[in-house]
């Protein structure tokens, strides 16, 4: 069972516990646990082993039992017993909106409702309308929350979808005459790879104009609700899209407030305690009731002694400590990437030529580019017979003497690990190529020994620089290879092999956990677009926000590098 495996029993259990009416001091030990499982680095039966899992942030001695007993037998017997006494399939009902545990209780109980189907027949029978509490418009509203469910693909978006939406709303928002300000809050604004419900915060003293040009953004499907500061709606997709309005000078508190996350949140309340404050998304409050305001969310942390916290770092996973100590890292920028080492040409499955690719490198400001087409072994993709990539490379030499300085390109290939873990090109090709980077794309199903050993294999290969998408994963669609990160993570920091961050807004891969990881143990890493067409440069921004949640200070990032240093970097590999 992995991390993501048992992180979902205790997130199960909590919400099985909420639906009992159990205390929700207790609910909330679960749904802790369930989130450091998540955030966790290595993977938890590495710590099992150790006899380390109370460092674990949030695991105490009743759940580190739950923990050992998951590993050494495959089930707990609480969980077990929490089914029995609760139907497991309420859990899919608490997905729909307006049903929270109370009412999946007070539903199950009264009318036996135990599944989605059953209470969307109750509904339509208008038999949820007679219990007490609700009515014929908390029937109408059930039954438009299911429809919803249904639309939905799955329950959290990837954040390439998520943020152009939001960007639609705020271009909307800031240019409505009196908005001060407006910006997307939650877990997008922390850059989580998916995210729920949008939520967008802006600044203004005469809400209803900014509300108005909020609901004249296109794609909405329905108005879910309407107030005064408030507005909430659902977009075709299912998506949903909440903003609130605060007043100028409270924006920084709210804004601060809203993009929490609510663990970071608590700490902060705590701190404000100590000061004798109370603090909110209204601001701060004295013992004597008066107020401090803040307009900025600088203000928010100046107040508590800190120095600002990067949005992406709010997880509670020690960056309040860090910063109290003045020793928060100067995180990777989207500014300070110089060069882009994956990208792809019509050669194999780009979709433009290598002089676009070149031209749209220029456009985006980058010093470098690297060509790395695929391998002949990756049919699906056009993958490069060893001619034809000796041919690419002579194209690649006289597009170079066109561009002179404006670019530098450097020509190398993604190179499949085929599945008995040797490399798709023999190590003679490889030594003809500038950099050589190499991928799993198939048999990502092998067991987890041996899919490791392939990827190990490609790590000590002396011609291998960097590792592209190391698990394989697509976020929407398919799980990645069940790798044992831990030994992957410490082969590449002591051969010097770099390890992609992709930043397709599918891929995201390393992980935001692994990749911390990964700069715990001293490896390198690049943020590297995976462009198939000019415009997928810009995907870069998504790698830099894993890399933020990562903690990965520029200097870590080998995209930040100049050419000349890469060169050195390159020829120092040999």
């Amino acid at each position: 069972m992995d991390n993501r495996e048992m992180a979902q029993v205790f997130e199960k259990i909590a919400d099985l516990l909420a639906i009992k009416g159990e205390s929700v001091y207790r609910i909330n030990a679960y749904r802790r646990a369930a989130g450091a499982l998540n955030e966790l680095g290595q993977d938890v039966e590495d710590l099992w082993r150790e006899g380390k899992l109370r460092q674990i942030p949030g695991v105490g001695e009743a759940i580190a039992g739950k923990i050992d007993e998951l590993l050494r037998t495959g089930k707990l017997e609480f969980y077990e017993k929490l089914t029995r006494q609760v139907p497991e399939t309420l859990l899919e009902v608490l997905r729909v909106e307006d049903v929270g545990p109370k009412r999946a209780a007070h539903f199950w109980k009264e009318l036996g409702i135990t599944t989605v189907d059953e209470l969307e027949a109750a509904a339509r029978a208008g038999k949820l309308r007679e219990l007490p509490g609700m009515g014929e418009r908390s029937e109408a509203r059930i039954l438009e929350s299911i429809a919803a469910l249904r639309r939905r693909q799955t329950e959290r978006v990837p954040i390439g979808r998520a943020w152009p939406v939001a960007e639609s709303f705020l271009e909307r928002l800031r240019a409505v005459p009196g908005v001060t300000a407006a910006e997307a809050a939650g877990s997008l604004r922390r850059w989580r790879e998916t995210v729920g419900d949008l939520d967008l915060i802006a600044g203004s003293n005469d809400p209803p104009p900014a509300i108005e040009a909020f609901l004249a953004t296109p794609g909405i499907r329905r108005v879910r609700s309407r107030g005064e500061t408030k507005v909430s709606v659902e977009m075709e997709d299912g998506l949903r899209v909440q903003l609130w309005i605060h007043p100028p000078e409270r924006f920084g508190s709210a804004l601060q407030y809203a993009t929490g996350s609510k663990a970071h949140n608590v700490r902060l309340r705590e701190l404000a305690l100590d000061r004798g404050l109370s603090l909110s998304e209204h601001g701060f409050r004295r013992e004597d009731g008066s107020e401090i305001l803040c307009k900025e969310e600088e203000a928010v942390y100046a107040e508590l002694g800190l120095p600002w916290i990067p949005p992406e770092l709010r997880e509670d996973q020690g960056e309040i400590r860090t910063a109290l100590a003045g020793r928060l890292p100067r995180l990777v920028r989207m500014g300070d990437l110089k060069g882009e080492f994956h990208a792809h040409s019509d050669w194999t499955d780009g979709a433009c030529s290598l002089r676009e690719m070149a031209e749209g490198a220029c456009r985006a400001g980058l010093q470098y580019l690297a060509i790395t087409d695929h391998s002949r072994s990756l049919g699906v993709a056009n993958g490069l017979t060893i001619e034809r990539l000796q041919e690419q490379r002579r194209a690649v030499e006289a597009l170079q003497e066109e561009l002179g300085t404006r670019l530098r390109l450097l020509h190398g290939a993604e190179v499949e690990i085929l599945a008995d873990g040797s490399l798709d090109y023999p190590d003679e090709i490889l030594a003809e190529l500038d950099l050589v980077i190499a991928a799993l794309h198939s048999s990502l199903r092998q067991t987890q020994a041996r899919v490791t050993e392939r990827l190990l294999a490609a790590i000590h290969n002396p011609h291998v620089d960097m590792i592209a998408h190391p698990t394989g994963r697509m976020i929407s669609s398919r799980e990645g290879a069940n790798l044992d990160m831990e030994v992957v993570l410490k082969a590449a920091a002591e051969a010097g092999v770099v390890l992609e961050i992709n930043a397709h807004p599918e891929r995201l891969d390393l992980s935001d956990v692994h990749a911390r990881r990964a700069i715990a143990l001293g490896c390198l890493l690049a943020i590297n677009s995976d462009a198939h067409r000019p415009e997928h440069l810009a995907y870069r921004r998504y790698g830099v926000g894993v890399a933020r949640r990562a903690w990965a200070p520029a200097e870590r990032v080998i995209n930040t590098w100049d050419f000349d240093r890469v060169m050195d970097w390159l020829q120092s590999r040999g």
